[in-house]
């Protein structure tokens, strides 16, 4: 159910997700609220996806009808989760955006359903997309676009998360396969005096892996919102690779809006998306370990950096904030 109060809010962010911090700030953001949908009971096993998506596409439309949205967001992955809200939209003419992960043009899951994606995406006023390689698909097939590179992240103050007295380096982990946790794990063993923390539920930790910790990891599991936001923040430098192009890390930007110095890999469009209080590494064991090392030794440059780019980021939203609501008309 909603993360806010119903009354007199404009706009309902949907997700199919069990949690998603994305969702709950860009509500909080546009004065809206966060609609996580998820049935855990049926999990994500080929058999039980079809019942899952037909409960979930039941819940979202009571929702829908319950809490009558001015104008509501829909995050793809998974497309279907659109299916209620382009009914909506249908019968009320309010408006709708379609927030698009870059999984929901490039993992090998959604091709399929490519012509679905672009479908629904011409119906919408607007959808958002992460950089330009995505906007660029998305007009190519008649849909309108704005670039949302990130939204402003605000932890509340309540829970703190124990760090050693050394170096600290936190690693924004799902234990996706895009993920180079081998790698991550191998840097860990080139620094013995830094702790590392790798966030995230370790359940997805690869079996080999996970018997063959280093000493100086430490796997996080869940923590509330308040820990998660002071780990980032009193980390010496919060890490978020992935070995997958086009793909833009929400770990990272949660890192910089905390003022907190970021590791991410060396694609173009993190190059472009992380210029200020950021090191690019190509994946590499010695690349990870070598970043970490000259982060280390010239913290107080690369922390007023990343706070320098926490402006950048902040004027720049409020910019695109504006655009979104007037494309939703409210």
């Amino acid at each position: 159910m909603p993360k806010q109060s119903p009354i007199k809010r404009k706009v309902m962010y949907v997700s199919w997700a069990e949690s998603c911090s994305r969702s709950d700030q860009t509500a909080r953001e546009l004065g809206g609220q966060s609609l996580l949908i998820y049935l855990p009971v049926l999990g994500s096993h080929p058999v039980t996806i079809l019942p899952k998506y037909c409960g979930q596409f039941f819940m979202t439309a009571f929702a829908l009808i319950r809490y009558r949205p001015r104008a509501v967001i829909v995050m793809s992955p998974p497309i279907v989760a659109a299916f209620a809200v382009l009914i909506y939209h249908l019968l009320t003419g309010r408006k709708f955006a379609l927030d698009c992960h870059t999984a929901a043009f490039l993992h090998p899951r959604w091709n399929r359903l490519q012509w679905l994606q672009h479908l629904i995406g011409r119906r919408a006023s607007i959808n958002i997309v992460h950089n330009e390689h995505l906007a660029q698909l998305v007009e190519q097939n008649g849909g309108k676009t704005v670039i949302v590179k990130d939204v402003p992240v605000v932890y509340e103050s309540g829970d703190t998360y124990e760090l050693s007295n050394g170096p600290n380096v936190t690693a924004v982990c799902s234990f996706n396969p895009d993920e180079p946790i081998g790698a991550i794990l191998d840097a860990a063993k080139r620094l013995p005096e830094v702790q590392f923390y790798l966030t995230g539920n370790p359940k997805h930790l690869s079996a080999d892996l996970a018997e063959s910790l280093p000493i100086n990891v430490k796997l996080t599991g869940f923590v509330s919102d308040s820990a998660f936001g002071d780990l980032l923040i009193r980390s010496d430098i919060v890490m978020s690779l992935t070995t997958r192009d086009h793909t833009m890390l929400r770990g990272a930007w949660e890192a910089i809006y905390q003022g907190t110095p970021v590791i991410v890999s060396d694609w173009p469009v993190l190059k472009q998306a992380f210029p200020l209080g950021a090191l690019h590494v190509d994946n590499s064991p010695e690349g990870i370990a070598e970043a970490v090392s000259v982060c280390l030794s010239d913290s107080e440059r690369f922390r007023c950096e990343a706070d320098q780019s926490r402006l950048q980021r902040t004027t720049r939203w409020h910019q695109t904030r504006d655009q979104i609501l007037r494309a939703l008309n409210v």
